[in-house]
């Protein structure tokens, strides 16, 4: 639990910014994309990529190929996916909110996409998935790892021990889990695992990476994309270049909030996100309020939190951003009005997370919905 304060509360940040992605930046991640234009193709660049490769690597735990390109968490998935399936390949996709359903969408476009749907802020069931891939071939698999739309996660290693099983690719969205929660894709058995660059590595959006098995990287076409060929991306990268124009200045920033991991220690960001969590959902019992999604499957890198009933969603976020000074994220589809989100990965400091509840927590008693204990938001992280 956030324990109170000793003496008096230091004024909190001008501005508290809760998303769960993008999240904030080190001014030396902002700073290393200030530098003058440089060659793409000169030696310069090439020894930045090289650095940026490895980092990658120890960023995702992996011994295997990697590829980063200039493109959203989207564009990764994309890029999994078509240089893994065809058009008349079947894939299930596991369902259980907002980003796993596009997840889905994003697979019917290029292969014949079927869904095992669970319902929202519950896990996915690995015993209905081995149900599935035993009723029917699929060559792919995808999951959504972190469900960020629920504050969920899902258990990778339980579905990939079925997944591998059967045989089947598993490809996961690992955008809100990679470098916040713990990863050992390649004990595991995961084929593709993609991050995207503004979420848990807190680096400017633009960015996505994708890590392959040897098994993933060996299977890879190259004649169902162009721009997303995932081949060519991570082919260029080994040899510290990149297939197209990459965004420079995002490469710089990217390298710059790698070093930052680096630094810091990937166990100890990940064991500082699990602190912060944990004291998240401490105030939020504190406060009186509800998680949305499963406690058992709450996420240690975005806490989805019910609103109490009469509180106006709109209003709710517009008192908290424009007197408090606080961002944190709404509800998405039909979760909007009913829950707001807030991120704590990256570099989130327990500051950060202490001023957030102090401001949710005033915002609430102005809109006539005083917390179950006064002062519950106020409670300092520092010791968490």
């Amino acid at each position: 639990m956030l324990g109170r304060s000793s003496g008096a509360m230091t004024d909190p940040p001008a501005d508290v910014f809760l998303l769960p992605g993008p999240v904030k930046m080190d001014p030396r991640v902002l700073r290393a994309m200030g530098r003058p234009a440089m060659n793409h193709r000169g030696p310069e660049f090439k020894e930045i990529l090289a650095e940026v490769r490895t980092l990658t690597q120890y960023l995702f735990g992996t011994k295997g190929e990697v590829a980063v390109l200039s493109g959203s968490g989207t564009a990764g998935l994309e890029a999994a996916v078509t240089g893994l399936v065809r058009k008349e390949d079947r894939v299930l996709n596991l369902v259980n909110g907002k980003f796993s359903q596009r997840f889905h969408e994003l697979c019917g476009v290029f292969a014949r996409a079927s869904a095992l749907s669970f319902e929202w802020g519950t896990a996915v069931d690995p015993e209905q998935v081995a149900s599935a891939l035993e009723a029917g071939a699929f060559r792919a698999v995808t999951v959504c790892w972190n469900e960020t739309s629920t504050g969920l996660t899902n258990p990778m290693a339980e579905i990939a021990k079925v997944v591998k099983s059967h045989d089947a690719f598993l490809i996961v969205d690992g955008i809100t889990a990679v470098g916040g929660l713990e990863n050992q894709m390649d004990a595991w058995g995961i084929d593709a695992l993609v991050m995207g660059s503004q979420k848990c590595l807190a680096a400017p959006a633009g960015l996505s990476a994708v890590a392959l098995s040897k098994r993933a990287y060996d299977s890879l076409h190259s004649d169902t994309s162009f721009y997303t060929n995932l081949k060519a991306h991570v082919d260029a990268l080994a040899k510290q270049d990149t297939p197209y124009t990459p965004a420079v200045p995002l490469f710089l920033a990217f390298r710059e909030a790698l070093r930052m991991l680096k630094e810091e220690g990937i166990e100890n960001r990940i064991a500082r996100t699990t602190r912060l969590a944990e004291a998240a959902r401490a105030t939020v019992d504190g406060l009186g309020l509800q998680l949305f999604p499963d406690p058992r499957f709450a996420s240690n890198t975005v806490t989805a939190i019910k609103y109490p009933a009469g509180v106006d969603d709109s209003m709710f976020r517009k008192i908290l951003r424009e007197k408090h000074r606080t961002t944190v994220a709404g509800g998405q589809d039909h979760l909007k009005g009913r829950i707001f989100r807030i991120g704590h990965m990256g570099i989130c400091s327990p500051e950060d997370l202490e001023a957030g509840f102090r401001a949710i927590e005033a915002t609430l008693r102005e809109m006539g919905h005083p917390t179950a204990r006064a002062g519950a938001g106020t409670k300092s992280a520092k010791g968490s």
